[in-house]
């Protein structure tokens, strides 16, 4: 009797582990950002070229779609890495660890810029980061009294300045699951925000509702969400003249032959203005790990460290030749060094 019992418990052993079997992943899979998408496409290809590993599976799902795919738990079902082009949220953190995924590793890749583009066959715009609040907000300052806010009133850019062009506002722009747009509300938004004396001191008193008031945009067709696909939206730009468009500087660099960026603060976007900081709207890249795949799932070490190679994301890398700002030297070596030790994040 217990032979037979001994036989059928093996018996289900063999079928349970089956359907493991057939899960198992021999790829590392990303998701994330669409700005960082670029760059760990390039790594990824250069990775699967040594012909030890399988070539990453990379998919442009958004910073917040990648972390809520990413915090969906540990296993092969779920990915490895997420890019991002901010930095993990607190409230993505708590989901994680919720899910059971606790030990994360962050890797600071570069700097990038965040743009406002226009065809090349359009004249260039200048202005400062309170007319490009005025131009995208959904509520603003009441122009006669400037002390409430109410529904924004402007239609044409030369409604907030007359020194802008006398054009209708038309700008395409990333969703609320872009990193992209989390990064344009707190730079461009909450940064023209802060120059009204109201919103400033509403900024000291109650946070929560200077950010809906800074950072809503608005929805009567002046702001267009155009999705993840930072190609659509040059394509539209060609298109449109009086267009504007928002994707990262180094969406902007592969496509200098049509479109051409906005002067901001009277700064223009450029390698050395990111990475020195005068350029108002430039911000940091990162991709995040899930510890508890490595030595899983092949390869991801050695994807790491490819990644944060001076081949690759140095000032001379093949990363750089694709728009990404390279870290400062000490800053490189200290994110290679975490990196091969996976240190996580606390």
């Amino acid at each position: 009797m217990q032979k037979k019992i001994g036989h059928l418990a093996l018996a289900a052993a063999t079928l349970l582990a089956a359907p493991l079997a057939a899960q198992a992943r021999d790829y590392i899979n990303i998701v994330g950002s669409s700005t960082v998408y670029p760059f760990s496409t390039v790594v990824a290809e250069q990775f699967g070229k040594s012909g030890k590993f399988k070539t990453p599976k990379v998919e442009s799902t958004g910073t917040g779609g990648g972390f809520k795919l990413f915090c969906g738990g540990v296993g092969v079902q779920h990915p490895d890495i997420s890019n991002a082009s901010r930095a993990i949220k607190s409230s993505e953190k708590e989901d994680c660890a919720k899910n059971g995924v606790k030990d994360i590793v962050e890797v600071k890749i570069g700097f990038d810029g965040i743009v406002l583009a226009n065809s090349k066959a359009a004249k260039p715009l200048e202005l400062d980061l309170k007319q490009l609040y005025l131009a995208l907000a959904k509520n603003v300052p009441d122009p006669k009294s400037g002390d409430k806010l109410v529904p924004n009133p402007y239609k044409m850019w030369s409604d907030i300045d007359p020194s802008l062009p006398k054009q209708k506002i038309e700008v395409l722009g990333p969703p609320p699951t872009s990193g992209t747009r989390d990064a344009l509300v707190e730079l461009g938004m909450e940064g023209g925000c802060k120059g009204f004396p109201f919103l400033k001191e509403m900024k000291e008193k109650d946070e929560k509702a200077f950010k809906a008031a800074c950072g809503t945009m608005r929805e009567d067709g002046a702001f267009i969400e155009a999705g993840e696909n930072d190609n659509l939206i040059v394509q539209k730009l060609t298109a449109n003249k009086d267009a504007y468009g928002i994707f990262g500087y180094s969406f902007l660099e592969e496509n200098l032959a049509t479109v051409k960026p906005a002067i901001l603060n009277g700064s223009r976007p450029s390698y050395e203005s990111i990475s020195g900081g005068a350029y108002p709207l430039s911000r940091p890249l990162f991709f995040y790990v899930k510890k508890a795949h490595v030595g899983v799932i092949p390869g991801i070490a050695e994807f790491l460290a490819e990644f944060t190679s001076e081949k690759a994301f140095g000032p001379e890398g093949y990363l750089t030749d694709r728009g990404l700002i390279a870290l400062p030297d000490a800053d490189r070596k200290q994110v290679a060094d975490s990196a091969k030790k996976m240190a996580t994040l606390k």
